[in-house]
């Protein structure tokens, strides 16, 4: 048996996802074929994960996180801002909304066509030999590199996220340059297994790595750029704990439409 399913898709900064109203259960749950068949870019609608805007009873909504290989996954900070957009134009919201996510609540704010997203606190930051672990809602090891633009970000993501420490649970891999205005940042991330144009949690875990790196306490702004835009990420240090993290960048509908998905 078929149904015909009613789609968006939005962007943040080039990191793409196909959004869902699923307030009426439309769309069957943990349902990994049909979420890696829609996310497939050429034979799906093509995307880096799959969200559903579900029912809360407590706050404005819940948002539901599915990476491309159709696995549930963890925070996603690009991801989180789309779903406010499109809470926005659902009518759900007007400018700020409060909304239960997979690691706990998270406040949004609109201004015109940027989504301000509040993020988890840090604490914990490891060292990998050079490089920054950390956990920013999903996992992160941050590098920082020498001639970005040039770096086989594929083969070098790949091989670290599966190597023997990071291979079972996975982990998204950043590569961060400094250049005039900020920072430059291209991302390999687990569940969509290649490098994607925009990773917020990623821009997050780098731009507290920057501040370790150049010892920076207080009030932090840091202008992260990524092939797909720009992103920037605020927050306040105070010796490890780094608390009132947000992430800002645009959120914008790309499309919408339907497509005949298999319901058995």
């Amino acid at each position: 048996m078929t149904k015909i399913l009613k789609f968006y898709k939005y962007q943040g900064a080039g990191n793409d996802f196909i959004l869902i109203d699923n307030r009426m259960s439309v769309f069957e749950a943990e349902n990994e074929d049909l979420v890696r068949k829609l996310c497939d870019r050429r034979f799906g609608i093509g995307a880096d994960g799959l969200m559903l805007l579900q029912e809360s009873k407590t706050h404005d909504f819940e948002m539901l996180y599915y990476n491309a290989d159709g696995r549930i996954g963890t925070m996603c900070g690009n991801g989180g801002r789309c779903i406010v957009a499109f809470a926005r134009d659902l009518n759900l919201i007007v400018h700020e909304t409060v909304f239960l996510a997979v690691d706990g609540i998270h406040h949004a704010t609109i201004v015109r066509d940027q989504v301000i997203l509040e993020m988890q606190d840090v604490q914990k930051i490891e060292k990998d030999e050079d490089a920054y672990v950390l956990d920013t809602g999903s996992p992160h090891y941050v590098k920082e590199v020498k001639n970005l633009s040039d770096l086989n970000v594929y083969q070098l993501g790949y091989d670290i996220r599966n190597n023997q420490i990071y291979k079972q649970k996975g982990i998204n891999v950043n590569f961060i340059e400094k250049e005039n205005n900020g920072y430059f940042l291209r991302t390999f991330e687990r569940g969509v297994e290649d490098e994607t144009l925009a990773c917020g949690t990623g821009a997050t875990a780098a731009a507290i790595v920057v501040a370790v790196k150049e010892n920076k306490s207080g009030q932090i702004v840091v202008p992260i750029r990524v092939l797909g835009g720009q992103l920037q990420i605020s927050f306040y240090r105070d010796n490890t704990r780094f608390s009132n993290i947000k992430l800002e960048g645009p959120a914008q509908l790309v499309f919408e439409g339907q497509i005949e998905v298999n319901c058995n």
